[in-house]
C-alpha cells in the first residue's frame, strides 16, 4: 500500500508504484516515476524527468533531478535514471543532464553517502559507493563496484574503471584503470584491488593474470602501446584482461600513474 505523508506535496502527473513511502515535507514532481517500494524519508526533493527502479531509498534532505550546475543549461528536456536498491543518504545531490535527451544515470545497488554530488550526464554503473562528500563532476563513467572514498573531488570527464577504489581525500584528474587501488594528491596507483577481486568472486586464474597485466604495464617501464603489445603476446585474452585494455585504449584525459609502492 502506497503511503503519503499529509505534509508532503506530490505533483499531479506523478507515477508512484506498489508499496512506496513517501515521508514528511517531501516534494515529487510531476514527471517522476517511482517503481514499487521506493522509500522517501523526509524532505526529499525529486523532480524533473526522472525514473527510479524498485526499492530505492532517499535518506532526509536528498536532493535528485534538478537543473544542472552547468552555464550551457538553457531549459532542454532532459533526465535522470536510478536503478534498483540504490540508496541516497542524507544531502546527497543530483543532477539531471544538460542537453535535449541526455540522461544522468546511476546504475543498481549503489551507495550515495551523505553530502556526496553527482553532476550532469554522470554515468555510474551498478554497486558502486560514493563515500560521504565525494564530488563528481560533469560527464563522469564510475564502472561496477567501483568505491571512492570520502571528500575526493572528480575532474569533469574523468572515467573509473571497475572494481577500482580510490582513497578518501585524493584528488582524481585523470582516468583510474579497473581493478586498482589509487589515492593521494597527486592520484598515484598502490597495486591491484586484490582484497576486492577475491571478495567478488574472481578465480585465482584471473587474479594472478592481472597480477602479470599489472607488472607490464605499471612496473615495465614501456611506453602504453608497448605495454598493451605485450600483454597481448603474454597474457590469455580473459575478459577481465580484455576489458582493462580497452579501457586504457579510450582513455582521453591521461592514466593515474604507479606511486612507489604501487
Amino acid at each position: 500500500m502506497t503511503q503519503v505523508d499529509p505534509t508532503a506535496r506530490v505533483a499531479r502527473g506523478a507515477e508512484l508504484g506498489e508499496g512506496v513511502v513517501i515521508g514528511p515535507w517531501c516534494q515529487v514532481g510531476p514527471e517522476v516515476k517511482l517503481a514499487d517500494g521506493c522509500v522517501l524519508d523526509s524532505m526529499v526533493l525529486i523532480e524533473g524527468c526522472t525514473e527510479v527502479g524498485p526499492r530505492a531509498r532517499f535518506h532526509h534532505g536528498a536532493v535528485v533531478g534538478t537543473a544542472p550546475q552547468d552555464l550551457k543549461y538553457s531549459g532542454a528536456r532532459s533526465s535522470v535514471r536510478i536503478g534498483a536498491g540504490t540508496v541516497f543518504r542524507e544531502y546527497a545531490t543530483l543532477n539531471r543532464a544538460t542537453h535535449e535527451g541526455e540522461s544522468t544515470e546511476v546504475g543498481a545497488d549503489c551507495l550515495i553517502m551523505a553530502y556526496a554530488h553527482v553532476a550532469h550526464n554522470c554515468i555510474l554503473g551498478d554497486r558502486v559507493i560514493l563515500a560521504n562528500s565525494v564530488n563528481l563532476a560533469g560527464h563522469i563513467e564510475v564502472g561496477d563496484w567501483a568505491i571512492i572514498g570520502g571528500v575526493t573531488p572528480v575532474h569533469q570527464f574523468c572515467k573509473i574503471g571497475v572494481h577500482a577504489i580510490i582513497g578518501g581525500g585524493s584528488r582524481v584528474p585523470v582516468d583510474v584503470p579497473p581493478y586498482v587501488k589509487a589515492a593521494g594528491n597527486p592520484l598515484r596507483v598502490f597495486g591491484l584491488n586484490s582484497i576486492g577481486l577475491e571478495r567478488r568472486g574472481f578465480t585465482a586464474e584471473a587474479r594472478a593474470e592481472l597480477a602479470k597485466l599489472y607488472r607490464i604495464f605499471f612496473r615495465s617501464n614501456l611506453l602504453v602501446g608497448e605495454a598493451l603489445d605485450k600483454i597481448r603476446r603474454e597474457i590469455p585474452p580473459l575478459p577481465e584482461v580484455e576489458m582493462f585494455v580497452r579501457f586504457i585504449e579510450a582513455s582521453e584525459r591521461g592514466l593515474a600513474r604507479p606511486g612507489k609502492r604501487g
